[in-house]
């Protein structure tokens, strides 16, 4: 538990407020490094073997066909791997609430709200769960949370609404007794 000067304190000396809440969103990708080359390894000696054999029976261009279609698969799995560079970065402090996303490319677009003035609003399928999140704040509207699951945006959904109301409530003064 930190006193109010402690907390005065940290914020004098690194120069910006103490974090309410902070997190970091990626794309989930279900496969490894190793399980990529474990799937290429395997799909590789597939074809090689299935093309060996129409080889065999005098069909020699599908043996190329069978080592494109390999080189196709290797393609889309590395175009994959690039798209899970994005990330989505969220926090909250007591005077503002900061979005930082950062495309697949390396393009930072960031917007800062006042966490007083900011709503947070979200699309609802009553099938699939929540689909969309939104910040709302005078008139702008920004879509966040976009590469998590409807269960996983209702677990940060709350997180947020509860760091938004931390920061609406203020700093909190506990001192020792």
């Amino acid at each position: 538990m930190s006193t109010g000067n402690e907390i005065e304190r940290e914020r004098s000396e690194s120069g910006t407020e103490p974090q309410i809440y902070s997190a970091l969103l990626t794309p989930h990708r279900s496969l490894n490094r190793t399980g990529f080359l474990a799937v290429m390894l395997f799909l590789s000696v597939v074809s090689f073997a299935t093309g060996l054999a129409f080889l065999m029976m005098g069909a020699w261009p599908v043996f190329g066909f069978f080592g494109l279609d390999v080189l196709v698969i290797w393609w889309a799995f590395k175009a994959n791997f690039r798209t899970a560079r994005a990330r989505e970065e969220i926090s909250v402090t007591a005077s503002e609430l900061r979005v930082r996303r950062v495309s697949h490319r390396g393009q930072v677009a960031e917007w800062t709200f006042n966490p007083l003035w900011v709503r947070l609003d979200m699309e609802v399928d009553e099938d699939f769960g929540i689909e969309h999140l939104y910040l709302i704040s005078r008139g702008h509207q920004i879509q966040i949370a976009r590469f998590l699951g409807p269960d996983e945006k209702a677990s940060f959904y709350k997180g947020l609404v509860e760091a938004l109301n931390a920061a609406k409530r203020g700093p909190t003064y506990n001192p020792i007794s």
